[in-house]
C-alpha cells in the first residue's frame, strides 16, 4: 500500500505526549505499545517515558518519544509543560467511568486550548471497550463536546482495550496521518 503523504520528507522521530484522568489506562496504553503484550502497572506519579518504534500499520518504523504524564488532579497542572510543542496529544478516556467524563471534558479542553497546542492532532483513545457498560464511541465524543474544540484541532476517537492492545494500532495510524496532513499544510503556508 503506497502512503499517500509519501511526498512529505520522512519523519524521523515524533514527539507524543499521552494525558487523561488517573486511572484511563494512561501507562497501559504505553506500554502495549512497547511491549506488544499486557503489563501490570501502577498509578503513575509524575511521568513515563519511553522511545518506541511503531510496528504496524501506516506509522510502521516511525519513532516516537512518548510523555505519559500522571492523571491526578495535582499533576494536571504539570500537563502544559510537556504538552508544550508536541507533535500529537493521545487523551486517554475510561469509557466506563461515566460519573468522569465532564471532568475529563474539563481537563482535555483546558489543554487543547493553550496557545502553543493549537491544532495540535489529538487521538482520543476510548479505552476500556472490553468492559459492559462501556459507552460508545459516539457517545464519549458528544460527552467530550470534541465539535467544540478549534477548527484548526484535528481530531479522531479510536474505541480501544488497552489490555489486549485491540484499536491501538489503528488509532497510532490515525494520529500519524494526522501530524503528518498538519505538517503539510504548515509547510505550505511557509511557501506563502
Amino acid at each position: 500500500m503506497v502512503n499517500s503523504f509519501s511526498n512529505i520528507s520522512a519523519i524521523q522521530s515524533l514527539r507524543i505526549v499521552m494525558l487523561g484522568l488517573d486511572s484511563a489506562g494512561k501507562t497501559t496504553v504505553l506500554y502495549r505499545l512497547k511491549f506488544n503484550e499486557f503489563v501490570n502497572t501502577v498509578p503513575t506519579l509524575g511521568f513515563n517515558t519511553e522511545k518506541i518504534k511503531l510496528s504496524n500499520g501506516t506509522a510502521k518504523g516511525i519513532s516516537c518519544h512518548f510523555w505519559d504524564v500522571g492523571g491526578q488532579e495535582k499533576l494536571r497542572p504539570l500537563w502544559k509543560s510537556y504538552s508544550r510543542c508536541t507533535d500529537g496529544i493521545i487523551y486517554v478516556v475510561d469509557s466506563v467511568d461515566v460519573d468522569r467524563l465532564e471532568e475529563a471534558k474539563t481537563e482535555l479542553h483546558k489543554v487543547t486550548t493553550f496557545a502553543e497546542n493549537q491544532g495540535t492532532p489529538l487521538l482520543v483513545i476510548a479505552n476500556k471497550q472490553d468492559l459492559p457498560k462501556s459507552l460508545p464511541v459516539a457517545d464519549i465524543e458528544k460527552q467530550l463536546a470534541l465539535h467544540e474544540l478549534t477548527p484548526s484541532t484535528a481530531y479522531h476517537v479510536q474505541p480501544c482495550c488497552a489490555i489486549i492492545g485491540e484499536g491501538l494500532h489503528e488509532g497510532m495510524d490515525k494520529l500519524y496521518e494526522m501530524i503528518l496532513k498538519r505538517r503539510k499544510s504548515l509547510k505550505q503556508k511557509k511557501k506563502r
